[in-house]
Formats: C-alpha cells, sequence, structure tokens
C-alpha cells in the first residue's frame, strides 16, 4: 500500500493538467473536500490540492500542444537522467527532458512503448506527495495497456519493479511493487489489460489514479451531481473492495476505491 516513504519507483507525485483550472478547483473541492491553494503567476498557474494541510495533489494548466486533460502519475527516481536513459533504451519516449522545477526537484515526462504517459520525479527540497492511501487520497495506481507482459518487461527495466500474477474474472491482473522490501507491504498499483475496468470505447492506454474514498456510492453521486461522468458505476470486487471509474467535467479519468479492510 502506498506510503510517503518514497523509494526508487514509488508514486510519489500526482497532478491534473486541465484545461479549466479554476472549474477542476470547484469540481475536486465538491467531490473530495480538498482545499485548493495556487502557488502564484510565478508558478504559471499550478497549485496544491491539500488535505488538513497536507498535498494529496496538484493542478495546473495544459502545457503540451495538443494535450487532453488527465491525470499524471510520477514515479520516483534517484537519478533522473539515468531514468531517462532507461525509459529510451527500453522503447519509450522522452517528452520533456528532465528540468530543475525551482530547486523542489527534477522533473521529466515520459510514454511508455504502448501509449500510456508517465513522469518521473527525482526530489530535492520536495520529496512528494504529503499524505497517501489516507481517506480522499492516492491510494493505487493502475495501468491499462494492451500487453501487460511487455508493460512488466519495460518498467522492470526502467524502475526494477516486481509483478505478481493474480487471476480476476476474465483477466490475469499484475500487482505492482518496487523492487526493495515485502513484496505484498511494497505493492503500490497493478496492470490489468486494456479495455477492461472502465469497457470499451473511453480506454486507451493510460495509468489511472484511484483515490480511496470512505463510500464509493455518495462519491458517485457527488461526481455526477458536479457535472462529471459516471464510467463504471460501483461494484465490489472480491479481495479488493468496492470501486468505480468516474471522469470530471472535462474528461480527466480517474477511479474511487473503499479498500477491504485486509489490504
Amino acid at each position: 500500500m502506498l506510503g510517503t516513504d518514497f523509494r526508487t519507483g514509488s508514486p510519489n507525485w500526482l497532478d491534473l493538467g486541465s484545461p479549466d483550472t479554476d472549474g477542476a478547483a470547484a469540481f475536486y473541492s465538491s467531490v473530495f473536500g480538498w482545499s485548493f491553494t495556487a502557488l502564484g503567476p510565478e508558478a504559471g498557474g499550478y497549485g496544491f490540492f491539500q488535505v488538513d494541510g497536507k498535498t494529496v495533489a496538484a493542478l495546473g494548466p495544459l502545457t503540451e500542444e495538443g494535450a487532453n486533460t488527465a491525470w499524471m502519475v510520477h514515479f520516483m527516481s534517484p537519478d533522473i537522467q539515468a531514468t531517462v536513459k532507461a525509459v529510451q533504451s527500453g522503447g519509450g519516449k522522452i517528452r520533456m527532458e528532465p528540468m530543475d522545477v525551482m530547486g523542489e526537484g527534477w522533473l521529466a515526462q515520459a510514454t511508455d512503448p504502448q501509449g500510456a504517459e508517465f513522469a518521473v520525479w527525482q526530489p530535492g527540497k520536495t520529496a512528494g506527495l504529503g499524505l497517501t492511501s489516507a481517506e480522499n487520497s492516492l491510494v493505487w495506481a493502475e495501468l491499462h495497456v494492451p500487453d501487460p507482459t511487455a508493460a512488466v518487461t519495460f518498467y522492470n527495466g526502467v524502475f526494477g519493479w516486481r509483478s505478481q500474477e493474480m487471476e480476476a474474472p476474465g483477466m490475469t491482473y499484475r500487482v505492482l511493487s518496487i523492487k526493495d522490501g515485502d513484496q505484498q507491504q511494497a505493492s503500490f498499483g497493478g496492470i490489468a489489460p486494456m479495455g477492461d475496468g472502465a469497457g470499451s470505447g473511453v480506454e486507451k492506454p493510460r495509468w489511472v489514479p484511484y483515490f480511496n474514498v470512505p463510500d464509493v456510492d455518495a462519491t458517485v453521486s457527488a461526481v455526477s451531481g458536479n457535472g462529471g461522468s459516471v464510467l463504471m458505476p460501483a461494484a465490489d470486487v472480491p479481495d479488493v473492495g468496492r470501486i468505480a471509474w468516474v471522469a470530471d467535467p472535462y474528461g480527466a479519468v480517474f477511479a474511487l476505491l473503499k479498500p477491504n479492510p485486509q489490504m
């Protein structure tokens, strides 16, 4: 399960690029109870979503030409230059070369060989998110691609991740963990075949963030009531919990999870 003791390959940052940052801030504040603090003009409209003063995600305007609104999962690297080389060696692409973000850390943006976008964060003054796995914060990161086996090979080469296969209804699910520590305790996400989860017609290769919520059905209602859409209605998944897939009013996809107590 995700924590804030970030090590190589840990999801350590999460942000949303949106065409309407004011509207997105209002939406997520209504759905999750987050507060939003903009960092001012020098940050280009970027700001932090927080719970009890701890950062759970960030929000900024779209900056890439032709980009669509989406949540971007960042993974921790102690050496961003080496990670960039590993991405390229594995057949991935670097969309944004490493850059120093005002001393807070180094950022690069990449696309894996199957088209799923992600980012890399090398901590400086900012290690990463201030809160994970608690209510209304990031609890899981899930990759949907056509070829999960190839994805395991690519990300193992980049971050050293381990994977463990689990049989789920109609598919094989691969649980991901960072390379250090007990494999179950070090798990942070999974890989599913593209077309499962949110269903056909809305799927493309992507990383999807899951947020821990106390009541999935109530949160789905809040999403709908504030202009969002439901992609997969709330359902119970054995040994996992209750989940739903949704999108904000601008089309950014995310998921909701009330984990089983044993997770």
